[in-house]
């Protein structure tokens, strides 16, 4: 994307745009810098950047879904570099960690601070400054110039070397340890490259390093190796055994190498890297192995990677293990169809062994970059700061690593805010210019206005913290557009706590519209956080108007029970029969007040309203339950039939009633009641019993009072079961009884075959069998009479092996052993 300024009358800038579209082959995002303009020239340097695109480019960024976050930002050296590129224009420069370099056309040299400010001027010459180069403690420099003069000298101290040669010098470059007295080295090129070495009585000797293939085009120095080149391709000296140990090839030679000069860059002391025309090559020094040297240099070069770029390279610079390319560009007109310059391109590109691949691709708008020429161009960089300076005739621009800040300013350009959220409180220690606090209210204000309210709301939890200001602030927002539902389950309850006047608004939202959700808000928040007394009479005054509505009526109750007003809550929740009564009398000791409204706890809950009164009889006692039951006989049954459960004596005042409460109630259990009870009336009870026919409970009630006789009676004749006659014989153990049964029986077939399979142990069956009339069937008499043997057999085993038995008078069924003899 590129952006370029031209003359507005109106504004002094005009804005003109245009996309540019020639294929890039690893393209993922373009940044731009931006050109800015007053008639011909501007000298307004206040604004390095621009962030407001037109429709239509805006429209194509949105289509790119692959644009990525740029890895540079730029802007204009200003201020002194301004002053001197309105009257001349820049030729080179050179940068220290300290200060910066600037060589003009006119012959200039400028030392600047890093703000671009001039704090020192030299008249070198009246023409070009072809090269600058200083040492590393950056106290001497050397300048040359395109009038063949030559100059190092020391910028703290008097030390100068002054030469004019008879031919314009491209390059010079001093030893990387000029400061040091046996380093006192410089090499300069114009057609042979020259080493000044200062000797005897402080001499400069001269000694020719290389000739015969041309001018030398550019020249860097590290360490104890100097790279150069000239028309025919790189070279490399080792200085210290003055062995010149490679030369590299010029690629393309159909190209003018004084219109598309080679770059040279030393990412370290052993790595060269290699820029020219469009060919970039990185260079390993490495040394040789003994048993290879013979007549060979001690060290080699290796090509370790090797690749091709889409156009000319004016510069390059080593970032971490990749690379920054500075290019030259030119690209067809769409309106005159002609080739013509266009912006130059700095690239970031990762090497690969036989390619790269591109991280980052910015078209840069220079001033002047239609007239400039690939030679033009400059790239420096400032090595442990990753600043790189990209120099034209007309233009210097500083391009640095973004930043985390940067990083924070892309993602809320983008609207990422969750992840500048989240960058910002991992860095909150380094970051300057931006606050977590700022970042997470912009992003409050985005999900607003994107209408997603309720993640809005959620997010204050975390970025409003326990700022009350804040919370206020915002519930306020949410108030006005009508939000006030969604930002209410996020309200702080505790640590802060806001003012009631916010939480009573939020309570009244919900009670003109939502029922339901304001009985929520009353349950979950605490009562303290808002004025009890205006919700409650608010509540009243909405049941008016709808006085059976459950929801509000608990809702009610809620309010009073945080309001002390135990017994109104009370009455609510016993209308509404609502669970938690139980727990709120508990919980509040309100057993007086329940004392009247005993039979509305039994109609809700029954065993529960039982279980408390039980478990609370000092404080309501039972006889004032038993009084408060008295018009509800089948509430009263269920209360002392508990409490008879739990104890057979407390309610015995009481066990006379509860035999008609038994008997209308609870038929089941009357007769359990009749045999634990030891202080029932048992002629009443019989009473009863025999007035609703209660066969079972009057054969109990005759058989405890003596009556056994009648009892019996009673079980032949109203149950017909001879099994229960026979039990109840045996549990009597009376003779007579057994008489009685034996004579209801002897007519009845059935009754008869009971009595053979159950009398053989309790009487003589010979008795029954005598009375049995010839020719009546009884079933299964057979069977009957082997069980009576059985019986009999078992009882003369016994007689034989018990002494005491054999001893005793004859018993029952002697008779038969007489009619065996």
């Amino acid at each position: 994307m590129s952006i370029d300024y031209a003359d507005n009358p109106s504004t002094g800038y005009v804005i003109s745009w245009w996309i540019w579209l020639q294929p890039l082959k690893w393209r993922k995002h373009t940044a731009v810098i931006m050109e800015t303009r007053s008639n011909e020239e501007s000298t307004d340097e206040s604004e390095h950047f621009a962030s407001i695109l037109p429709s239509e480019v805006q429209h194509l960024v949105k289509e790119d879904e692959s644009e990525e976050e740029p890895k540079l930002k730029y802007e204009r050296l200003s201020n002194g570099v301004t002053e001197i590129l309105q009257k001349d224009a820049a030729s080179c420069m050179t940068v220290h960690e300290k200060f910066l370099a600037l060589g003009t056309h006119y012959g200039k040299v400028y030392l600047l601070d890093v703000q671009g400010n001039i704090t020192q001027k030299f008249d070198v010459s009246p023409v070009k400054i072809n090269q600058i180069s200083l040492d590393e403690s950056g106290e001497h420099m050397g300048v040359c110039s395109e009038d063949g003069k030559v100059q190092v000298f020391g910028l703290y101290s008097a030390e100068e070397f002054h030469e004019t040669f008879d031919c314009p010098i491209k390059i010079v470059a001093v030893h990387p340890h000029f400061v040091r007295s046996h380093f006192k080295q410089f090499v300069t090129g114009g057609k042979k490259l020259l080493l000044y070495e200062r000797g005897w009585m402080n001499r400069w000797k001269p000694s020719v390093l290389h000739e015969g293939e041309g001018n030398i085009r550019n020249v860097k120095w590290r360490g104890h190796l100097i790279a150069w080149a000239n028309n025919m391709g790189v070279k490399i000296l080792d200085m210290i055994s003055k062995q010149r140990i490679t030369n590299v090839p010029r690629d393309d030679i159909s190209l003018r190498p004084d219109m598309y000069p080679c770059s040279l860059c030393w990412k370290d002391n052993l790595t060269l890297i290699i820029g020219w025309g469009n060919s970039v090559k990185v260079c390993s020094v490495k040394e040789r192995h003994a048993s290879e040297m013979r007549d060979l240099p001690n060290r080699y070069v290796e090509i370790v990677f090797q690749f091709d770029t889409e156009f000319y390279i004016s510069g390059l610079a080593p970032l971490c293990d990749q690379l920054v390319i500075l290019s030259y560009v030119k690209e067809i007109s769409e309106k005159t169809e002609v080739e013509c310059c266009a912006r130059p391109r700095l690239d970031i590109v990762q090497p690969l062994p036989e390619s790269c691949e591109e991280i980052s691709s910015d078209a840069l708008t220079v001033r002047g970059f239609q007239e400039n020429e690939c030679r033009d161009y400059h790239l420096e960089y400032s090595e442990g700061e990753s600043l790189f300076y990209i120099i034209s005739p007309r233009d210097v621009v500083v391009a640095k690593e973004r930043d985390q800040d940067d990083h924070i300013d892309w993602l809320l350009e983008k609207k990422k805010y969750e992840e500048a959220l989240m960058a910002a409180e991992i860095s909150q220690k380094t970051i300057k210019k931006h606050k977590i606090l700022d970042i997470g209210l912009a992003y409050i204000n985005h999900l607003v206005e994107k209408g997603d309210y309720d993640l809005a709301a959620r997010k204050c939890q975390k970025i409003l913290g326990k700022n009350t200001e804040l919370w206020e602030f915002e519930v306020y927002k949410f108030k006005e557009i009508g939000q006030l539902k969604a930002i209410s389950r996020y309200l702080p309850r505790r640590d802060p706590v806001l003012k009631p006047l916010i939480y009573e608004m939020v309570l009244h939202e919900f009670l003109e519209s939502d029922y339901e959700g304001f009985a929520t808000l009353i349950k979950e928040w605490p009562g303290d956080l808002y004025n009890n007394t205006i919700i409650v009479q608010a509540v009243v005054d909405h049941l008016k108007k709808d006085p059976q509505n459950r929801t509000l009526l608990r809702t009610l109750a809620e309010l009073y029970t945080y309001d002390q007003r135990y017994g109104r809550a009370l009455e609510i929740y016993l209308t509404l029969r609502h669970k938690d009564v139980f727990q709120l009398i508990h919980k509040h000791n309100l057993f007086s007040s329940i004392r009247d409204k005993i039979v509305l706890l039994m109609d809700f809950d029954s065993e529960k309203a039982v279980d408390m009164l039980l478990d609370n009889e000092d404080k309501i006692s039972i006889d004032r339950v038993v009084e408060e039951l008295e018009n509800r006989p089948e509430l009263q049954h269920v209360y002392l039939h508990k409490l008879f459960k739990r104890d057979h004596h407390k309610g015995q005042r009481y066990h006379e009633k509860q035999i008609s409460l038994y008997a209308e109630y609870d038929r089941p259990n009357l007769l359990p009641f009749l045999r634990d009870s030891t202080h029932c009336p048992l002629e009443k009870a019989l009473e009863i019993c025999q007035q609703r026919n209660f066969v079972e409970e009057t054969v109990y009630l005759l058989s405890r009072m003596g009556n056994s006789r009648s009892a019996l009676k009673m079980i032949m004749e109203e149950l017909q079961d001879v099994d229960k006659a026979i039990e109840f014989a045996k549990e009597q153990d009376d003779g007579e009884l057994w008489e009685d049964l034996i004579l209801y029986s002897i007519d009845k077939p059935p009754f008869i075959t009971g009595l053979l399979n159950n009398i053989g142990t309790h009487v003589d069956p010979i008795l029954l069998i005598h009375r049995i009339k010839e020719g009546m069937e009884i079933p299964n008499l057979r069977d009957s009479l082997v069980k009576i043997l059985q019986d009999y057999n078992l009882q003369i085993s016994t007689v034989q092996f018990c002494n005491i038995c054999s001893a005793k008078h004859r018993g029952p069924g002697s008779a038969m052993l007489e009619m065996k003899k």
